[in-house]
């Protein structure tokens, strides 16, 4: 009985750990290709980001200017270059129930993002500002 117990509450210790394994760069893709998904931090609007073919990527801060990228997978992340900083920003997604769940690798202090609200259409991206 006391084996028997003790395999039990082993296993269930277990189960969030796999439940918390990052998702794979396939996944992700399939997951994320031709969405928008809006993020959202500690229940706050915190940026939006369009997921294009090829792995490219536009992303946000919910201010009408876009920053287009591409992202790729090194180590288990999933690594995002933007064209205005070629330092790669990478984060570690899980699934959230029916959602994501994005967490900062490059920072101590793991900001952490979640999927709020999805769509199919494109961000609304404002032009360059025009001088007089």
């Amino acid at each position: 009985m006391k084996q028997t117990l003790a395999l039990v509450l082993s296993c269930l210790m277990a189960l969030p750990a796999m439940a918390a394994e990052p998702m794979s760069a396939s996944d992700f893709e399939s997951y994320v290709t031709g969405k928008t998904l809006y993020y959202g931090e500690s229940g706050q609007p915190y940026g939006v980001e369009e997921y294009l073919p090829d792995r490219q990527v536009r992303w946000s801060f919910l201010d009408g200017q876009c920053k287009d990228g591409f992202w790729y997978e090194n180590a288990g992340q999933i690594c995002f270059v933007y064209e205005d900083n070629p330092d790669p920003q990478c984060w570690s997604f899980y699934r959230n129930g029916g959602s994501l769940r994005a967490v900062f690798e490059n920072d101590l202090t793991s900001t952490t993002l979640y999927e709020a609200q999805q769509d199919d259409k494109p961000m609304l991206c404002h032009g360059p500002d025009v001088g007089v």
